[in-house]
Order: C-alpha cells, then structure tokens, then sequence
C-alpha cells in the first residue's frame, strides 16, 4: 500500500489505530523536525541548511533529505517519491509519498 502525507505536522495521536496510522504520523513528525533540534538525538529530523539556497537547489537537497530521514528513522516503510506543494516562493510543503512494507 502507498500512502501520501503533507509535510506539516498535525495532532500528535498517542494511541494510533493501527500500524499505518503510526507510521505516517512518524514520517509526518520527521519531515515537520529540524535536525540538531532535538536534544538527546540531534541526527533526528531533516536539515534546513538548504533554505537560503534557490528554490530548485532546495527542493532537491530537500529531497535527499527526506529520503535519508526516513529510511533511518522509520525503516517499516520506504519512500517512493517527494513532490512539493506551495508557492514556491520560497515556502516549499514537501508531499512524500511511502510505501508501507
């Protein structure tokens, strides 16, 4: 199964339904943490090096962050493909999408 999650976090559920649930709540809370942010792991999360970068430069670092993120951080699924929602004026909404395995 493919699932797509936007990049913004949402709710945290603490008691998610089912496995799928918790998996794209994870990738969801990867893409949504800047790395080095958080104290007792600061490898987590995707770096924000690229945001003064132009934009397709960023999309693409972005990406291969993601990408890296993911599949260290929530190894139970792996990412197919990263597309961008946004203005692209300089605000980037990554849309990943995960294949669950």
């Amino acid at each position: 199964m493919e699932f797509e999650i936007m990049g913004n976090l949402e709710q945290v559920d603490f008691a998610p339904a089912n496995a799928a649930v918790e998996i794209m709540q994870n990738v969801r809370t990867i893409c949504a943490t800047v790395k080095y942010s958080v104290p007792l792991d600061r490898r987590f999360g995707v770096d924000a090096v690229m945001l003064d970068r132009p934009t397709p430069r960023a999309m693409a670092a972005l990406q291969a962050e993601i990408i890296s993120a993911v599949h260290r951080y929530e190894p139970r699924c792996r990412v197919t493909r990263v597309s961008f929602d946004g203005d692209f004026d300089g605000r980037l909404v990554p849309k990943v999408r995960i294949k669950i395995l």
